[in-house]
């Protein structure tokens, strides 16, 4: 019996933390507000560095924070258990990448992933923040941003927290990220990938 009630929380675990993550915020606020298919812009990204290239900064920071309240809102509810809590994070990053709602063609997680950070400490949400916005600020291109500070992340979260096992989630994660920016890497080696300007 305590075996079924463990599989059966596991699951639950699994199938909220999903379906909060891939709620397609980025397509429903452009849709709604900008009468677009964000999946038919720009890089078809449901994310919001593509909802400001659409041209509107007050969805892309509305869809930012609703992406990463995506990825925290879980985590802060199955913290009560280290293994649930780093499941959580996991699915709910995986539901904005992979959400059945648009065929699973997501985004690539970021704000999602930042969501989680902040969730699992305060200390390494704040990472994040301060070194995207210095990478921003030198680059100037948002792909750059991203992958360099997912990149660090994990490692960071090792030597921070005391549980190893949300770093090995965040370094799944990291993985997961890079695959979805394939295309942003291919750009960034030629010389074409679009800048960004939030300065």
């Amino acid at each position: 019996m305590i075996i079924l009630n463990l599989i059966f929380l596991y699951f639950l675990t699994i199938i909220i933390s999903y379906l909060f993550g891939s709620f397609p915020s980025g397509y429903i606020l452009s849709k709604y507000f900008n009468k677009i298919d964000i999946t038919k812009q720009g890089s078809g990204n449901i994310g919001a560095t593509n909802v400001l290239r659409s041209g509107s900064k007050a969805l892309a920071i509305l869809t930012l924070l609703i992406d990463a309240l995506k990825g925290a809102i879980p985590v802060v509810l199955f913290s009560f258990n280290s293994y649930l809590m780093a499941l959580s994070g996991l699915f709910s990053f995986l539901g904005h990448n992979f959400p059945v709602w648009l065929k699973f063609k997501g985004g690539k997680g970021i704000a999602t992933y930042l969501g989680i950070c902040f969730a699992v400490s305060l200390n390494i949400g704040i990472s994040f923040v301060l070194l995207w916005v210095l990478i921003t600020f030198i680059f100037k291109t948002s792909s750059i941003s991203s992958l360099i500070t997912i990149s660090l992340i994990p490692i960071i979260s090792f030597f921070h927290l005391e549980n190893s096992i949300i770093s090995l989630v965040f370094l799944l994660m990291s993985i997961n990220s890079f695959y979805r920016h394939k295309l942003n890497i291919i750009r960034i080696l030629n010389g074409e990938e679009p800048k960004i300007n939030i300065f």
